[in-house]
């Protein structure tokens, strides 16, 4: 849907608790955190604003969005 929240919290419910330990005690996963924070305020902007944009544009920020949340779940379950 568009501008539907995708943050971590929301993806993974059951890993609250350890989305928070790994947000305090790994600067690694801290920082990708962020950035997956910031890409996908971004895409939720784009997309609420209607502004126009590329269909690859668009695309590509979502690409990025799950590359990191794909990394950021191989971290939470490591």
């Amino acid at each position: 849907m568009l501008g539907e929240s995708h943050d971590l919290r929301h993806e993974f419910p059951d890993l609250e608790s350890r989305i928070a330990t790994l947000r305090a005690n790994n600067p690694e996963f801290a920082r990708l955190m962020d950035d997956y924070d910031a890409l996908d305020s971004r895409v939720r902007q784009v997309e609420e604003l209607g502004n126009p944009v590329a269909d690859e544009t668009i695309e590509e920020l979502k690409k990025q969005r799950l590359l990191l949340k794909d990394q950021l779940y191989s971290l939470l379950r490591a």
